[in-house]
């Protein structure tokens, strides 16, 4: 099964800092389900365009059943992935990002801010996270069962949950 991690950061794309986030998804993954995953590692900066054509790429030409993004939901001008997530999906989700908001306002009010959106293109499934390593576990717990059932509908190999 083949899977795609795409990390939204300036300064993790630039070699600031470490990017935590995109290993933190494929952990949970290792931990969470019985399927040997194959990986696409994506890193790059808060760039609209990049983002799309990434989305395009690991959705198109990898054929990646799920993509996960992380990164750049928020409020600043430079979180501009929920935007280039909209404009290649074909069919929005509107669920997946208000769970993540709900859930997550118990524990930082702030999260409200998130403007995550999950949607499909083709037989793809691509879903936005926080970019923090700590909200990614939070989240994804809340995620998976439902995206497991929407990669079946998908028509892909219903992974098992460990």
């Amino acid at each position: 099964m083949k899977f795609a991690r795409i990390t939204m950061s300036d300064r993790a794309s630039a070699g600031v800092y470490e990017d935590r986030s995109g290993p933190a998804i494929e952990q949970y993954c290792a931990e969470h389900l019985a399927e040997k995953i194959e990986w696409i590692r994506v890193l790059i900066p808060d760039e609209r365009e990049q983002i799309e054509s990434a989305l395009r790429r690991v959705c198109d030409e990898e054929c990646c059943a799920l993509v996960v993004t992380t990164g750049g939901t928020g409020p600043s001008p430079r979180d501009v992935t929920p935007e280039a997530t909209r404009a290649v999906i074909e069919r929005e989700f509107p669920g997946f990002g208000e769970i993540m908001r709900v859930q997550s306002f118990a524990k930082v009010p702030t999260s409200i801010l998130s403007r995550a959106i999950a949607g499909t293109r083709g037989a793809s499934f691509i879903v936005n996270l926080p970019g923090n390593p700590r909200a990614i576990g939070e989240c994804l717990p809340l995620l998976l069962p439902a995206i497991i059932e929407c990669l079946d509908h998908l028509g892909h190999p219903r992974p098992e949950l460990l």
